[in-house]
């Protein structure tokens, strides 16, 4: 499917941190985070934060990773007010980043693919994680608005292709014959997968996986899908991240399927 222009991504960015910062201004910082009951409104405040501040630098000294910078993490404030004051010096600092760069530049990416090792990489994902990070927001100080269709359709895609499809280079992606449909009701597309397995080595801690129950974005098979799932791109897109239900989201086909599929998703992403 179509991606945004990067200007887009880049306004959405811009938005939906405001709107981040907004809510959280108002809440009790030792309020929970519906959609993440670990974290605090302080502690989603402050994850935020740092996020912005390493995909700062990552843009900042491309294309050098974070180990080859010397890259350090920011320390934590200890007060409420001081960490609203260092997320918007953080965020100002992105900003400025993005709009200096070229997005079509050379710069990190933990992705695995080499396309993806650009600073328009960092402009996607980032779009995408300051908008579900605002949901969060919104959850916790129980004053959810609308997602924006656009970016909410493209970021079924960025879902399934990029968080829950990450192929590292120390593994292997085994697929099998069976297809999901992810139809975008509101947007007139889907996003097509593929079941599999994955198998791998872990080369920092040795972990070894076998068989893991695995899926993949591919491009539209010519074939009927095993399973459809249907959904407006906002209800796609906050079910995939785990941030609302399944109501009028419907599931039509195999349910062997959908149940590999499940076994997928039900992982989670942060």
């Amino acid at each position: 499917m179509a991606r945004l222009e990067y200007a887009d991504y880049l306004a959405h960015i811009r938005r939906d941190s405001a709107r981040f910062r907004e809510v959280l201004a108002g809440c009790d910082p030792e309020a929970r985070v519906p959609s993440c009951p670990d974290w605090s409104a302080a502690d989603l405040l402050w994850h935020l934060t740092t996020v912005q501040h390493w995909w700062c630098a990552m843009v900042t000294n491309r294309p050098q990773s974070g180990e080859e910078m010397g890259y350090v993490e920011p320390e934590r404030p200890t007060t409420y007010d001081a960490l609203l004051a260092a997320y918007d010096d953080t965020h100002a600092a992105f900003l400025a980043a993005l709009e200096a760069a070229d997005p079509a530049e050379p710069a990190y990416s933990w992705s695995a693919k080499p396309s993806d090792h650009t600073v328009g990489f960092t402009y996607r994902r980032q779009a995408h994680e300051a908008l579900i990070h605002r949901l969060d927001a919104e959850l916790t100080a129980d004053c959810v608005t609308p997602l924006d269709a656009d970016l909410a359709a493209d970021g079924v895609d960025e879902a399934l292709d990029v968080m829950y499809g990450h192929l590292p280079a120390w593994g292997t992606f085994d697929p099998q014959p069976r297809y999901l449909e992810f139809r975008i009701s509101d947007a007139a597309t889907s996003v097509w997968t593929q079941i599999g397995v994955f198998s791998g080595t872990a080369p920092d801690d040795g972990e070894v996986f076998t068989d893991e129950k695995d899926m993949h974005v591919v491009p539209d098979p010519g074939v009927p899908a095993d399973v459809v799932v249907t959904g407006d791109a906002a209800a796609l897109d906050a079910w995939l991240w785990k941030r609302r239900d399944d109501a009028g989201i419907t599931v039509t086909g195999d349910r062997a399927t959908y149940d590999h599929a499940r076994g997928v998703l039900d992982q989670g992403i942060d």
